[in-house]
């Protein structure tokens, strides 16, 4: 598949994911605040994505700072942009914080000297991304038995990622190790994620997929279809509690009624080791656009109120394991996780 995000002719070019699967259209940014609004607007979504998106940001606003700029003024600006964007997603703050780090480094530095010393680094962000996806595939693919049904939700494959995926690059290294899989993909309203995009990603590698809607997945789990649940993070707490996309806290608790195990696939870089337990995780509410309407056409009351919290956190008691690039933690995860806290 095309790279998600890449660095080419001095722009950020991604893909448009709002347009998938009916079309495939690669935007073309230019500054700093085009890649902010790609990464609100969920141009680009998935944690690890919107990382590397802001990483190009940052680098991106910095090389089109001219000399005698007020260079530290411009970049307290240009992080505080981006910053500002998503606010669960662990990744696009700890992209920004890497990024922070080698711009103090860097502050003596002739100005062009120190745009190659960030805009390398963004290029390091993306490159390691995809080395991360595939070691999490390969920690993750023992859990799946051969033969499976495995349920996800979200999307949290090549599209989120600089291409190969978290929970998708579990399943897909499953697939490719031989396993005889299947998916069932929950459609994942309002935006649709699974139906759009995870869809689209299985078919392009051939794994054997169905959508289902949401409320479908239940059933399916209680009349035993489905023998593993893999799912992404945003956002993962010390104590293991892990924000992901809305309606996920829901499956993992039909999991745990069912005896199915459940597992998030998450790098490193998604742990917020600050944070004592996933009630100190915020929250994003997006516009009410998103269930109001689809494909841009109203399909609720003209004057119904909304609700669109984007995430839900899921406690650890429900995760049966956390697949990570460095192994599988497992309950408890206040000291499965500890090696892991530098």
């Amino acid at each position: 598949m095309h790279p998600t995000i890449e660095w080419k002719d001095g722009q950020v070019v991604m893909i448009d994911q709002r347009r998938l699967p009916l079309e495939e259209i690669y935007l073309e940014l230019h500054d700093e605040d085009r890649v902010a609004e790609a990464i609100e607007t969920m141009v680009i979504r998935g944690a690890p994505a919107i990382g590397i998106a802001a990483a190009y940001g940052f680098a991106l606003g910095v090389i089109r700072l001219k000399p005698g700029a007020d260079i530290a003024a411009e970049v307290d600006r240009i992080q505080a942009r981006l910053w500002e964007t998503r606010p669960t997603a662990r990744n696009l703050f700890w992209a920004l914080e890497r990024m922070r780090r080698v711009f103090e480094t860097g502050r003596g530095l002739p100005l062009a000297r120190l745009q190659e010393r960030l805009l390398a680094e963004a290029m390091a962000i993306d490159r390691e991304d995809e080395d991360i996806c595939r070691r999490i595939g390969a920690h993750g693919a023992v859990l799946i038995p051969d033969g499976a049904t495995v349920l996800t939700h979200c999307n949290a494959g090549g599209l989120a990622t600089a291409g190969y995926g978290t929970a998708i690059g579990v399943i897909r290294a499953a697939w490719e190790a031989g396993k005889k899989i299947r998916v069932l993909a929950d459609e994942t309203r309002p935006f649709l994620q699974g139906a759009r995009l995870t869809a689209w990603e299985l078919g392009r590698l051939g794994v054997p997929y169905q959508v289902i809607t949401d409320n479908a997945a239940g059933w399916l789990i209680h009349t035993g279809e489905v023998q593993i649940a893999v799912v992404g993070a945003d956002r993962i707490a010390r104590n293991g509690d892990a924000a992901n996309k809305i309606g996920t806290y829901s499956v993992a608790v039909l999991c745990h009624e069912n005896d199915i195990p459940f597992t998030v696939a998450a790098p490193i870089s998604t742990f917020d080791f600050s944070l004592a337990h996933g009630g100190l995780i915020p929250i994003e509410e997006r516009p009410a656009a998103e269930v109001r309407e689809i494909n841009g056409r109203l399909i609720v009351p003209q004057d119904a109120a909304v609700r669109n919290p984007a995430f839900d956190v899921t406690p650890a008691r429900y995760i049966t394991a956390i697949i990570t690039e460095r192994g599988v933690a497992r309950p408890p995860y206040e000291s499965s996780l500890a090696p892991w806290r530098d």
